[in-house]
């Protein structure tokens, strides 16, 4: 099992490339499933999470060419077995982001309750309901979900709580029912917009994604397109938060400050300077941060995917920041393994309490999940001395050649074998 051992102290310096986003990239994958033609889609990160969505949708039947330049060619024109097995869909939550598609296009599916990062519940109940509503008969059987529906009929949903994957998969399902959905309480993210873009090339009709309401009317069938993934906008706030901590100056091409606005506002809160394009971002930072507190909530507001990273930046911070978690009920694992590199850190419920400090030391650590990984990776560059990550693959499941990314702005960082 691999470890990174990163020695800290140097300052980012350079140009990074973002790659495309997981986030997006999975349920667009998954869309394959709703026609019979090539869905070619560009941009695609090279991930864990992304080859293990690619490995079901092969035991599925969908055909897989790999071609150059981070592009795969999806064709779905001999799907043969609508089964997501728990061998795979225990590594990863997304793979429920399989069930609407083949219970619109084939009237059945049968997908094991998933798994993922043990960051708290996240149930598939909305899943279940939406689908139940849309006309299909959903059963839970020897841990598995089985739905079965001769054809979805349009219907209006309303999600008892805001759901990415629930919006998505739901959204999914609607485009080829017949008549109209309408999917109130809709996530508003802008991988649910990236994924509707790419349903709309496919020939759906979609309106209101990135609102809270969304309405699909219904078509008999899809066709083949060519997507590209949107930029992943937590591995660039990852980065800025990154050199917002150890000081540098950075720009992340291929990266949309539009879809980042509430981590960019905390970063300038920080002292961080930033300039932004269409298409890139720079950050530069000459001095050490400012606390910042945060509360996490449903985009647009501050991201729970980069709550772990800012308790990073917090642990070095003049102040004290004052963080709090409103998504997931465990995302504090990471306040163990801060604190054993130096960090002061109390936790009160929901709410964690960071004093900065002047300086962290290096140590062995662990990671709990994927974004707990990243917020080890960002104290390590600041720490003094070595710091040896290990559970690292969690950290592959949602960034793409991480140290070789950071050793190219200049810091010290190694993959190195057990």
């Amino acid at each position: 099992m691999d470890k990174l051992r990163i020695e800290g102290g140097r300052p980012l310096v350079g140009r990074v490339d973002i790659s495309g986003a997981k986030n997006a990239a999975l349920p667009i994958l998954c869309a394959a499933l709703l026609c019979d033609g090539v869905l070619r889609i560009e941009h695609l990160p090279h991930l864990r999470d992304v080859t293990t969505t690619l490995d079901l949708l092969g035991r599925m039947g969908v055909g897989v060419t790999l071609e150059a330049g981070g592009a795969v060619a999806l064709d779905g024109s001999r799907v043969h077995t609508p089964v997501a097995p728990y061998e795979l869909v225990r590594t990863m939550r997304a793979s429920i982001l399989v069930l609407g598609p083949l219970v619109a296009r084939f009237g059945e599916a049968r997908v094991s309750l998933p798994g993922g990062c043990a960051i708290g519940m996240r149930p598939v109940d909305q899943h279940i309901k939406g689908l139940e509503a849309l006309g299909a008969t959903v059963a839970i059987e020897q841990g598995d979900i089985h739905a079965t529906a001769p054809r979805l009929k349009g219907a209006r949903l309303v999600t008892d709580m805001v759901t990415v994957t629930g919006t998505e998969n739901l959204m999914m399902a609607a485009v080829l029912a017949d008549g109209i959905t309408v999917i109130e309480n809709a996530a508003r993210e802008p991988e649910v917009v990236d994924l509707a873009q790419c349903l709309v090339a496919m020939g759906a009709r979609v309106t209101g994604a990135g609102t809270d309401v969304i309405t699909v009317e219904g078509v008999a069938a899809l066709h083949g397109a060519t997507h590209a993934v949107m930029p992943d906008r937590i591995e660039t706030g990852t980065f800025l938060a990154a050199v917002a901590a150890t000081g540098g100056d950075v720009s992340l091409d291929h990266a949309r400050a539009d879809t980042l606005d509430a981590v960019v506002a905390k970063l300038r809160d920080a002292g961080a300077q930033i300039d932004a394009t269409p298409d890139s971002i720079r950050v530069r930072m000459d001095r050490r941060p400012t606390s910042v507190n945060l509360r996490t909530a449903p985009y647009p507001a501050f991201p729970t995917d980069m709550q772990a990273q800012f308790m990073a930046l917090d642990a070095v911070a003049d102040g004290t920041g004052v963080i709090t978690e409103t998504i997931f009920e465990n995302r504090f694992m990471h306040v163990q393994e801060l604190r054993r590199l130096g960090a002061h850190i109390d936790v009160e419920g929901n709410t964690a309490i960071v004093r900065g400090v002047a300086r962290l030391e290096g140590a062995a650590v662990m990671a709990t999940d994927l974004r707990a990984s990243a917020s080890l990776v960002i104290a390590a560059l600041v720490a003094q001395g070595p710091t040896l990550i290990d559970r690292i693959y969690h950290l592959d499941r949602g960034y793409e050649r991480i140290e070789e990314k950071l050793a190219r702005l200049g810091a010290s960082v190694q993959r190195v074998a057990r």
